[in-house]
């Protein structure tokens, strides 16, 4: 009898309607992270947002606004280790950061819908969207221009291989091809390679690359004369 005594249909279509304010929302911020094949995509985000606006709607049925208060913050620790499964290391090198962040932000949505606040909701998934999307071309241009901190990140570099006598030549004319299509080198050192041959490395500024930009500079400069070979590769600091 709790059952029906507890019915009410007014307050079941608001339940409805904040449902589906998280459903649509959260399934919006999936559908870009499934076009970007990321590991949590439409499915994932929807879940996070209706299961937080979920809580929340509990929260509220039995405890009123101070009820809804508590829940939040659990929902917010709760999304934490969930995000925390989403984030991968493999030697120096993490992944999942911005997969976790956008579950964060899903569940934020999902709780303030779950609160009836629709406008508010929408206002955040707007950010959350924009964050990945709008800002991606700004990183990347942001990764590709040349700075003076140290402590920034590179994970491509550029390798020569080239005769020893032409070692220096080598090292300032790889510096300026990599300046002429905007991936400056922030550092370049050279191995020996054999017993008379060198192997020029450099490290680009970069976190976002054109590949096929790359090869073809690759292509070009095993046309130099002294060059053996000159390839990229993937990699990452310590």
């Amino acid at each position: 009898m709790d059952a029906l005594h507890n019915f009410d249909a007014v307050v079941l279509l608001n339940v409805a309607f904040n449902l589906l304010i998280a459903f649509l929302l959260g399934g919006c911020i999936g559908i870009e992270r499934q076009i970007r094949q990321r590991t949590a995509g439409l499915r994932t985000n929807t879940l996070v947002s209706v299961g937080a606006a979920a809580f929340i709607v509990l929260a509220n049925r039995l405890e009123g606004h101070e009820g809804m208060v508590h829940v939040a913050a659990y929902v917010v620790s709760g999304i934490g280790f969930l995000g925390a499964g989403a984030i991968m290391k493999e030697g120096a090198n993490i992944t999942g950061l911005n997969t976790a962040a956008t579950l964060w932000g899903s569940a934020a949505v999902g709780t303030l819908a779950g609160a009836s606040l629709a406008g508010e909701a929408i206002v955040v998934a707007l950010f959350v969207l924009a964050s990945n999307t709008l800002l991606r071309p700004v990183v990347n241009r942001i990764n590709r221009s040349p700075i003076n901190e140290s402590s920034s990140e590179a994970t491509y570099h550029f390798y020569v291989i080239c005769r020893g006598a032409v070692q220096v030549e080598m090292r300032e004319r790889l510096s300026d091809a990599l300046e002429a299509i905007k991936y400056p080198a922030r550092d370049m050192v050279q191995h020996r390679f054999g017993t008379s041959d060198l192997e020029i490395q450099a490290t680009l500024y970069a976190t976002a690359v054109d590949g096929d930009e790359l090869d073809r500079l690759a292509l070009t400069i095993e046309a130099w004369d002294g060059v053996l070979q000159a390839f990229w590769t993937t990699g990452a600091e310590d």
